[in-house]
């Protein structure tokens, strides 16, 4: 049999194998509530055999620095990050209790959200972070969290924007500058 006759009957046998599939139709399928997608995360930079690591910790407020500052003030948890994780950043120190008839703080499951945990402002792509008085100097690597963990939660919230710039003071007129391009990858 010549070339130009099999070919006619190559894409009729084709076709009545795919016409035969035995896959009936079906309309629209009702089966429950849109997805609700993955929980958000933000990179949070922790210790490892000396050097910086970035944790995808769960958060409610995604691209939002404080908040990521909170997750990073609260510490490595076993859950979060197994492997023999640590900080160089010190829990934020805890206030005298407020007086019985002061209103209660503000609580997040993203770390703290009260006075007593650090404060950032942002401008553009420069990020300042006010860190807790009674807090003290911080380690370079304690350092380089704190820049590290700051920046890419505002990369989030703005991925197109340039070297994020971060300033970290402190007690007694410590303070510190870096930026996200010595940070390690998230």
């Amino acid at each position: 049999m010549r070339a130009a006759h099999r070919v006619p009957l190559l894409i009729a046998s084709a076709l009545l194998a795919l016409s035969a599939c035995g896959i009936p139709e079906t309309g629209v399928v009702q089966a429950g509530g849109p997805a609700s997608g993955i929980a958000p995360r933000t990179p949070v930079y922790f210790v490892r055999g000396g050097a910086l690591v970035a944790v995808p910790l769960p958060t409610d407020r995604p691209g939002d620095a404080e908040a990521a500052l909170g997750l990073l003030f609260r510490g490595p948890v076993p859950v979060d990050a197994p492997g023999r994780l640590s900080s160089e950043v010190p829990s934020a120190p805890t206030a005298a209790a407020p007086p019985a008839t002061a209103a209660p703080r503000a609580t997040s499951p993203d770390g703290p959200t009260s006075p007593d945990g650090p404060t950032v402002s942002a401008r553009g792509d420069a990020l300042a972070i006010r860190l807790p008085a009674g807090l003290g100097t911080l380690s370079r690597l304690g350092t380089e969290q704190l820049i590290c963990t700051a920046a890419a939660a505002h990369r989030i919230g703005n991925p197109a924007g340039g070297t994020v710039t971060v300033t970290v003071s402190g007690d007694g007129g410590w303070h510190a500058e870096g930026t996200d391009g010595s940070c390690p990858d998230a």
